[in-house]
């Protein structure tokens, strides 16, 4: 029996058409992918499965009736959990607090805490989550706090499950984790729905597969087993893709930016720990680590937007220092790890997110006057260089999609040529083929002579494109070598503090 048939639907928005007659369905007992680009409509028709977003035609079915989706709370009364990319949990709580939040069982006038606890931990062994129904979220690991957020799911009666990037901040070995979580909700009954830009683990656990692009369904329900992962990239953008492909650094030059015993501590707490790092002129130094081990200050205090408590930090062989201005007039290009923290001002147009930063630059502006021509020109030019795909460059960034948004900042920084290039998280939530462009582009960067320092939990992200690889825990670099030397799971282990700690002899 189909848990879920979605038919004809149709969603717009303006002029811009997010979905066009999409048929979607899927089995009872299933894992299901649910692939496209970024802007092909995957969040879209999801947002419908859930409520948060009405449909302009076209019906549902949950478990063969007829229904009408007008909110998550009705989606939730109909078996239908989302777990988001960004979880929504309360660190100071417990596990069993987070996940019966609005539904606690009552003893009279008050929470029977103990009853509580019980149905939890019933459900943690159920589905061999292997976490402490008592223990404080703040405690657990990413992979840890994920499996909280799918018993909440659980807890109120999900049997179909939508799971948005579930594996973007997981270690490889959580990654394999998850998937053993998968399966046995898969075998308990359940039908899941994952949407993923990751090719690799698709054809890893999902038995059937389904492609938007540009709001079509280009191939709906195929099995996983009969398409390779160029296939689906083909379906995906409609071009092949080699995502296996790189090039290594012929020759590194010299040292263009050092670091030197950066410390670092936010209330009374080290963060960072002895930090030295080189970056040479043609060379990309990879960062590998879990997300929480000092990536995020890292990034902020070598591109001025933090100050360290000590730090000898050298450009170019002379001793450097100032705030975020005076890094990127020194030509010290950032793309941040969180792009509506950090990276764009959502409010603001596409075109002013582009020279965000270096609108004062004399191409954009005269004598204080903002040169209007001369910046559309510049933003229609970017955006279908990046393919930042939206109904003009005068909409809002805060319209775009995750993946959207990340291409306004990426055309932003490497439209300035920098000679030193801060990288973190360049291609989360990004399709295949903007993965592409940036990695080639990061790639070209490199052989131009620049200097790169590439933060990211995306493990094959870091090993494809780095010269060096250093790994980052509990604040401190605890082994640095070449890219080769470590396969995947040594890396997962290192990041994780569960293996022989230490810098190679040929670390700088």
């Amino acid at each position: 029996m189909n848990a879920v048939e979605m038919h004809g639907i149709t969603k717009r928005f303006g002029t811009v058409r997010a979905l066009e007659q999409v048929n979607f369905t899927v089995k009872q007992g299933e894992i299901h992918s649910l692939l496209g680009e970024n802007g092909a409509g995957k969040s879209t028709l999801m947002n419908v499965l859930y409520g948060m977003l009405q449909p302009d035609s076209g019906e549902i079915r949950i478990n063969d009736r007829l229904v009408e989706i007008k909110n998550p709370a009705q989606a939730i009364r109909l078996g239908i959990g989302m777990v988001h990319q960004h979880f929504m949990l309360t660190p100071v709580m417990s596990v069993t607090e987070n996940v019966v939040v609005g539904t606690e069982p009552v003893k009279g006038l008050f929470v029977d805490y103990r009853t509580a606890v019980r149905n939890v931990q019933r459900m943690i062994d159920q589905y061999h989550f292997d976490i402490n129904a008592n223990a404080k979220v703040r405690t657990l690991s990413v992979g840890e706090q994920q499996r909280v957020e799918i018993l909440k799911a659980l807890y109120k009666g999900a049997n179909i499950l939508i799971l948005d990037e579930p594996t973007a901040v997981l270690t490889p070995q959580e990654v394999q984790g998850l998937f053993v979580v998968l399966r046995d909700l898969k075998a308990s009954g359940k039908s899941i729905i994952i949407i993923t830009h990751k090719l690799k683990e698709t054809a890893a656990v999902a038995d059937r597969v389904s492609v938007l692009r540009s709001g079509v369904m280009i191939d709906a329900g195929l099995a996983t087993a009969d398409c390779s992962i160029n296939d689906l990239a083909l379906m995906m953008i409609g071009r092949k893709v080699d995502l296996a492909f790189t090039r290594r650094s012929t020759c590194a030059g010299e040292v263009s930016f050092e670091v030197r015993n950066l410390n670092l501590s936010a209330n009374g707490i080290p963060v960072l720990r002895d930090i030295s790092l080189k970056l040479r002129k043609g060379q990309i130094l990879g960062i590998a680590g879990i997300e929480g081990n000092g990536q995020t200050e890292l990034a902020e205090v070598l591109t001025g937007l933090r100050k360290a408590d000590s730090l000898e930090l050298f450009k170019d062989g002379k001793p450097f220092s100032g705030g975020a201005d005076t890094f990127l007039r020194a030509g010290v290009g950032h793309i941040p790890e969180d792009r509506l923290d950090r990276g764009l001002v959502t409010p603001m147009s596409i075109e002013d997110n582009l020279i965000l930063g270096y609108h004062k630059r004399s191409e954009f502006a005269k004598r204080g006057v903002r040169r209007t021509k001369e910046i559309h020109n510049f933003a229609m030019d970017k955006a279908t260089k990046f393919s930042i795909k939206a109904e003009n460059v005068y909409v809002s960034c805060s319209s775009l999609s995750g993946g959207n948004q990340q291409k306004v900042i990426v055309a932003r920084v490497f439209s300035e040529d920098p000679d030193v290039l801060i990288v973190a998280q360049p291609t989360r939530g990004v399709d295949v083929g903007a993965q592409e462009f940036i990695h080639n582009r990061l790639l070209d960067l490199r052989d131009e002579g620049k200097s790169i320092l590439l933060i990211s939990a995306d493990l094959d992200e870091v090993r494809r494109l780095s010269d060096r690889i250093a790994v980052l825990y509990g604040g401190k670099i605890v082994a640095e070598s070449e890219h080769d030397v470590w396969d995947e799971m040594e890396l997962g282990l290192l990041m994780t503090g569960g293996k022989g700690m230490g810098v190679s002899s040929d670390a700088q």
